[in-house]
């Protein structure tokens, strides 16, 4: 626990010291694996700390696996279990991307854009290709980002008989939203 409010505080302070960077230390991830059979595996970290720069076109994101909160405590416990995600492992999870249409936003210029985002997710040591759509909303010196997209665990190295019982969905829906200044 310590280590990781220490890196996050360490993260926080080497982003902010980048004036044109745009961060936050409470962007929102949820995770839907819910199916037909159940719906409860669905989780939020409200946690993440993200960053958007501007002049690089850049967009990171990183969150603690273990600050993934699902209603059934049950659930939890075996997200976090070594057969799953294997937070004590693997603690976290993160993005490192760009926009790849960066003419289609101005940061200095406030309104709604649509852009495409693509970059490296690495979770449980494993790291996967990911391309989304993706919106940014300019309001002053504030920056709205949000984006949806499915992975595929198994890409991950997370499978098992919840998955194969169609209890846990094998390609959960990853949103991503957060607010940065």
């Amino acid at each position: 626990m310590k280590k990781t409010i220490l890196s996050l505080v360490i993260a926080t302070i080497s982003m902010i010291s980048f004036a044109q960077k745009k961060t936050s230390t409470s962007a929102t991830i949820g995770f839907d694996a819910s199916t037909a059979i159940d719906d409860l595996p669905k989780a939020e970290n409200k946690t993440a700390i993200a960053a958007i720069d501007p002049a690089k076109n850049t967009v990171q994101f990183e969150a603690a696996i273990k600050n993934f909160a699902f209603s059934n405590p049950r659930i939890q416990e075996h997200f976090n279990a070594k057969n799953w995600l294997n937070s004590d492992e693997f603690p976290k999870a993160t993005f490192s991307g760009i926009i790849t249409n960066p003419s289609a936003v101005d940061f200095k210029k406030d309104g709604t854009y649509s852009v495409n985002v693509e970059g490296d997710l690495t979770i449980k040591g494993k790291t996967q290709r990911v391309q989304t759509p993706a919106t940014i909303v300019v309001a002053g010196k504030t920056v709205k980002a949000n984006a949806a997209f499915n992975i595929k665990l198994a890409d991950f190295g997370v499978e098992g008989q919840p998955i194969t019982a169609g209890k846990v969905s094998g390609e959960p829906k990853i949103t991503v939203s957060a607010e940065l200044n």
